[in-house]
């Protein structure tokens, strides 16, 4: 019987050395799960044609959007895992694939870690009109009249609803959460002051407290961030386990070859490391980086558990 299982080893290897050396034998489809003109589409169409010119084959972009990304994510997940078809992942898929009592993939075990590509942080803000100046008399206000305070977000489910909800659990605040139907009417009211706090990404944020309309509080990276030097982070302000840093990152269907994924690896990382790629995410508010499956796995497999707990522990649903 172990001889028997040891030649299917060897033939699966074998077999998917003989497959990656054939392959790309045809265009590459990279999946971009929410709408053009955000961060995940952002990265794919400034890789895309690096990778195309790299590999010789077309790479086509497509957004399919819907239900936070579980719709591109689970036609993903269900492609054949020839290394034909990429997912443009983020952090928001495994928060996504727990707020739907119904998810017919598994954002975990689906997929084949191929290699990061890009960070964004969030900047917790105030409107200068709630009189909260500091992280810490947010927090003094919000525990004197619990419910007094007023965030907002894009939507449930959203990084800005995470973050917060995440900050809320590490400080034991209660505040009122008001979801909106996208970014724009969100921002709007927190610029009006309709409401008074919320997160927002530090490219944005950064010019709206330079020009006087936000106030910065902290930022939820685990460092300062380059176009906020002077802004402290959530933890050197003395409150810990609030780092809500947004990932992107390439992920393939689950028993794709090794081979096909290694390979994608290296020209992704490649890519990466490219002055101009790292220029355009730049504009964009986002950090280019890259990283081994391996590494990519670790942090998956470290941040669904986490996210998982929070939504359960506040019963947070999309449904």
């Amino acid at each position: 019987m172990k001889i028997v299982t040891r030649l299917i080893v060897l033939f699966s290897i074998a077999w998917g050395a003989a497959w990656a050396q054939s392959w790309p034998g045809q265009s590459i489809r990279i999946v971009v799960p929410f709408t053009p003109g955000t961060g995940m589409d952002t990265i794919a169409r400034t890789v895309a044609p690096k990778l195309s010119e790299r590999l010789g084959q077309a790479v086509v972009v497509t957004n399919v959007p819907g239900a936070s990304g579980n719709i591109g994510a689970d036609q993903v997940a269900k492609s054949s895992p020839d290394g034909y078809t990429v997912l443009m992942g983020a952090n928001t898929m495994l928060m996504a694939a727990q707020l739907y009592k119904s998810v017919p993939f598994d954002p975990v075990k689906d997929f084949s870690p191929v290699s990061m590509a890009a960070w964004g942080t969030l900047m917790l803000v105030s409107n200068p009109k709630s009189g909260v100046k500091s992280m810490q008399e947010l927090i003094a206000q919000a525990k004197a009249k619990p419910g007094s305070v007023t965030f907002g977000s894009p939507g449930v489910g959203t990084p800005h609803h995470m973050a917060m909800e995440l900050f809320k659990a590490q400080t034991g605040l209660f505040m009122l959460h008001v979801p909106y139907r996208g970014s724009a009417g969100y921002t709007q009211d927190l610029l009006a002051g309709e409401i008074q706090v919320g997160f927002l990404p530090v490219h944005i944020a950064q010019g709206l407290v330079k020009a006087g309309r936000l106030q910065a509080l902290a930022v939820g990276s685990p460092q300062r961030h380059q176009l906020a030097p002077d802004v402290p982070t959530v933890e050197e302000l003395g409150v810990k386990g609030v780092n809500v840093d947004m990932w992107y990152a390439f992920f393939v269907p689950n028993k794709t070859p090794d081979p096909i994924v290694q390979r994608l690896n290296r020209e992704f990382v490649d890519i990466l490391k490219l002055s101009d790629v790292s220029g355009v995410l730049g504009k964009a508010g986002l950090v280019a980086d890259s990283s081994s499956p391996g590494a990519l796995s670790e942090i998956v497999n470290k941040d669904y558990p986490r996210w998982g707990q929070v939504i359960r522990s506040k019963g947070i649903s999309s449904d």
